[in-house]
């Protein structure tokens, strides 16, 4: 499939790839010239979006039982501080029937709890690190071992450049991406692409929208309320955008689906949630919660957290305090559009833990605790 585009008002927006894209698509190449002699100048990679991508390949060489080769990053039109680095792989027979996946330089380690990776390990987020495996073993014969390493030797200086030390994320960057693609993000284009989704959703009769800031929203409605599937919208950090183009669209109910690190931040008032604008979290979340419980002790641990999903550990999740979390966020939502719509709030942590929502938004969801 060509490059990914979007069209907005005439103008052609480009997807890019993620950092665990790239990894995936250069250990295939690697994994495919070390057993099979082929050194593919591109490799077609399915992306965990459903979309297939085709990504070029350099830079192969050779030495004694390894071959390694490498991706040049495409942000498309979302330009960032990765755009246009090389993603390596090297992949060596070994001895063991084994695969394993190691990181090399430029990928950082994780230092501070509360990341999807646990500590000590390297920072390759749980999708790409399976994005990686799958393009291994399709290519692996059965009991023969491999190893996978995956660098990023411009990680250690852009990583200089990034809040990934804040993170407790140290010696290199991330290995991210969740679809796989880079949506463009110039802002008002993207702005105008996310609320398309709303006006279709309003010519094909829907009478509410179903509200997620990204990716994880989505898995969350999938597994919890997969009738609404085909009425969630991504959002992006445009909440409040979005809620007034609901109201323009003439919607009157909505349910805003997401994770607490993100819809923690509109109880505080904050309707672009993106980090560079507001990052305010731990201070939302821990005021929130020392207002509900008078506990000064846990207001101390989370405004000391790193992570909200962190946080959690410090909070009493079944005092309902989410539940109440839930009904602020609601108020803040339906004052910010002047009370023209009608707003349920569901919070999760992770993907599929249910932590809180607002008394009616079960009339509009299934979303009992199955964690």
């Amino acid at each position: 499939m060509p490059h990914k585009q979007r069209y907005i008002n005439g103008k052609v927006y480009r997807y890019g790839y993620t950092t665990g894209s790239c990894a995936a698509a250069a250990t295939q190449a690697a994994v495919r010239a070390l057993l099979q002699g082929d050194e593919t100048p591109v490799v077609v990679l399915m992306t965990p979006s459903g979309t297939e991508v085709n990504i070029s390949v350099y830079g192969y060489e050779r030495e004694g039982d390894s071959v390694s080769c490498f991706v040049v990053k495409d942000s498309g039109d979302d330009p960032d501080v990765t755009n246009g680095i090389r993603v390596y792989a090297r992949a060596q027979l070994t001895a063991t029937a084994e695969l394993e996946i190691k990181a090399g330089t430029g990928i950082g380690i994780v230092t501070k709890k509360g990341l999807p990776v646990e500590l000590g390990l390297p920072a390759i987020n749980p999708v790409p690190l399976q994005m990686i495996r799958n393009e291994a073993e399709k290519l692996r014969p059965a009991q023969q071992g491999l190893t996978v390493e995956i660098s990023i030797p411009e990680g250690v200086e852009i990583s200089k450049r990034t809040f990934n030390s804040r993170l407790g994320i140290l010696g290199g960057i991330s290995v991210l991406g969740t679809s796989g693609l880079v949506v463009p993000m110039s802002d008002e284009a993207f702005k105008e692409s996310l609320s398309l989704d709303i006006s279709v959703l309003r010519e094909q009769g829907a009478e509410q929208v179903v509200l997620t800031p990204g990716n994880y929203g989505e898995r969350f409605l999938q597994q919890y309320a997969p009738q609404l599937a085909g009425t969630a919208v991504n959002t992006s950090n445009f909440i409040g955008y979005m809620l007034h183009e609901c109201v323009r669209y003439g919607f009157r109910k909505v349910l805003l689906a997401g994770h607490i690190g993100k819809l923690v931040k509109v109880a505080g008032g904050v309707f672009h949630t993106h980090s560079s604008v507001a990052d305010a979290r731990m201070e939302i979340l821990a005021s929130h919660y020392l207002l509900y419980s008078g506990d000064v002790e846990a207001f101390g641990k989370i405004m000391a957290s790193n992570t909200t999903e962190e946080a959690l550990d410090y909070i009493d999740t079944e005092s309902g305090f989410f539940d109440e979390l839930a009904a602020t966020i609601r108020r803040k939502c339906e004052q910010h559009v002047y009370n023209q719509l009608q707003v349920e709030v569901v919070l999760f942590a992770g993907t599929d833990r249910l932590l809180g929502k607002t008394p009616t938004s079960s009339e509009n969801t299934d979303c009992t605790d199955r964690s």
